[in-house]
């Protein structure tokens, strides 16, 4: 990945007012074709509201949200999601008394024939470590495999950018682990990933590129390496010194 490539995803000056308090406060942010990128941030750091943002969820107070050059603040979700840019909510949007095959078909249904279908469902499930589960209904799935097959639901819509809110919320640490190895996985396949997070093992396993927020503005950018030994971030977030 060249650092001479025009970002994928770009905000300028992007502010969010809620009640007078400012959520996000003048940011300027961006993220480049190929990158996996970490947004990190304890509660009241705005990274929910700016995942709001970036996927058209929520309107910015001022500024503006660039896909591929192009102005995209004033589009909704689905506008920019049939542009490339998908997204994987904390809440799991899958259909609970459909099969796994059934949850995917709608979605896969929108690039490809039915007879298709099959194929792609079972290279699908694939990447996503849930080959053979076709048949199941998905409420017998456990919660890190439904996260997976969500992740799967918007991978369907073939995204040139998936943007993932905090993937391993609830999730032992072998599940944990399990989705960083799937994250990793599609990145190197060729997908740009944007993850909200705060837990630091799951961040450190992906060592992507990092930014870190405080009270809506940035604090922070670089590796995890040099986030994690920035004093100032482990005073204000981590707490000094603290490795957790």
């Amino acid at each position: 990945m060249s650092a001479t490539q025009a970002p994928i995803l770009e905000t300028r000056k992007l502010v969010k007012v809620f009640g007078g308090v400012r959520a996000i406060d003048g940011l300027d942010f961006s993220v480049r074709p190929g990158e996996l990128h970490c947004i990190l941030g304890p509660n009241g750091a705005g990274k929910s509201t700016l995942f709001k943002l970036l996927m058209g969820v929520e309107r910015p107070s001022e500024g503006q949200v660039f896909y591929r050059g192009r102005d995209v603040t004033r589009l909704g979700t689905h506008e920019r999601a049939r542009l490339g840019l998908t997204c994987k909510f904390q809440n799991v949007p899958i259909y609970q008394e459909l099969t796994v095959a059934q949850n995917l078909f709608v979605p896969l249904r929108r690039h490809h024939g039915v007879h298709q279908i099959p194929g792609e469902t079972a290279k699908l499930l694939a990447r996503l470590h849930l080959s053979g589960t076709e048949d199941l209904m998905a409420n017998t799935l456990s919660h890190g495999q439904q996260q997976w097959l969500s992740i799967g639901m918007s991978l369907a819509a073939r995204p040139e950018i998936l943007l993932l809110d905090e993937p391993t919320a609830g999730m032992g640490p072998e599940e944990t682990r399990e989705t960083g190895e799937i994250v990793l996985e599609l990145n190197r396949q060729g997908v740009t990933i944007v993850v909200i997070e705060h837990d630091m093992a799951i961040v450190r396993q992906l060592a992507p590129s990092v930014t870190v927020l405080h009270f809506g503005r940035l604090f922070a950018q670089g590796s995890m390496a040099q986030i994690e030994n920035d004093p100032s971030v482990q005073d204000i977030y981590l707490g000094t010194g603290a490795r957790h």
